[in-house]
């Protein structure tokens, strides 16, 4: 039995905007939760949702599970097979949630308990003598990362995380060592990589293929508490990579202390979030600068 755990009559909207957070970096899992959440109430296999997607086997279980870690689909068993049933709420507001996707402004503009209103997606909350402003990026918004904006979601081959820091030094043209800031040792620091042309104090966060499963806060330095040594930096733009999926949490602790540096410093503060799905294209958009040819 499935059984569902969205109290949608209290968060109707946190519900959408969850959904939208997710599912808004990755076409393949926006095919799949619409393989999943069209047609009949019975949950889809894997058998039928490759039949569906043309994907394979091994994807719709990764993007299957993924779906279902951050509770967009709930995961049951169909005889001795793994399937997806959708959550009946989320379906009945995908055309919702698709529309949220495309138009980010009007995202920035769903009220909800944690963000009441906001405007082209920056986060203005009014506190007592101060104002928070902070600001979403994404890796495609980088100057020397242009040729990423023609890569749709694909496979890449799983590079060491000490490749993958390599490539972005060449990418940003360094040719000093990762600096040392107080954070990890091998975290970057630099104000070589270029945001609308202007050159910009960035601070890097790195986790590589030596860590599992999706990100949580936990996996981030021995105590957990890398983001916050992250933000010690004297940026302006903090940026977190993963080779794979990034949980909500992480993403609501890096919002969290990018709020605090724009109190503390009083102007604004830009954040950036690379997951598995980013990391690839990339990747593949730039092979020579990560050894693959």
């Amino acid at each position: 039995m499935v059984i569902a755990v969205n109290d949608v009559r209290s968060n109707p909207n946190e519900q959408i905007a969850h959904a939208v957070s997710v599912l808004k970096r990755s076409e393949r899992l926006q095919d799949v939760f619409d393989a999943i959440c069209t047609g009949g109430k019975k949950p889809k296999t894997v058998s039928q949702l490759m039949a569906k997607t043309g994907k394979s086997q091994v994807v719709i279980l990764q993007l299957g599970g993924r779906l279902a870690d951050q509770q967009l689909v709930h995961k049951t068993k169909v005889g001795k097979e793994t399937a997806y049933a959708k959550d009946r709420y989320l379906a009945s507001k995908r055309a919702t949630i698709h529309r949220l996707i495309k138009d980010p402004k009007k995202l920035a503009k769903l009220p909800t308990k944690y963000s009441p209103r906001g405007s082209g997606g920056v986060v203005r909350i009014v506190v007592p003598g101060a104002k928070i402003r902070i600001k979403e990026l994404h890796v495609d918004d980088f100057d020397q990362f242009v040729k990423i904006k023609k890569m749709r979601p694909t496979s890449a081959p799983k590079i060491s995380e000490r490749a993958f820091k390599d490539g972005v030094l060449k990418l940003i043209g360094s040719t000093g060592k990762f600096q040392d800031w107080g954070g990890e040792p091998n975290d970057l620091y630099t104000t070589k990589l270029r945001y609308k042309g202007k050159r910009r104090a960035m601070a890097f966060a790195f986790k590589g293929p030596g860590t599992k499963g999706e990100l949580t806060p936990r996996k981030l330095g021995k105590n957990g508490d890398q983001i916050q040594r992250l933000f010690l930096a004297p940026a302006e733009i903090f940026v977190v990579q993963y080779h794979d999926a990034i949980g909500q949490s992480v993403v609501e602790q890096v919002q969290a202390f990018a709020s605090l540096n724009s109190v503390k410093e009083g102007r604004k503060i830009f954040y950036c979030v690379i997951d598995g799905d980013d990391t690839n294209r990339l990747i593949m958009a730039y092979p020579k600068q990560f050894n693959l040819r």
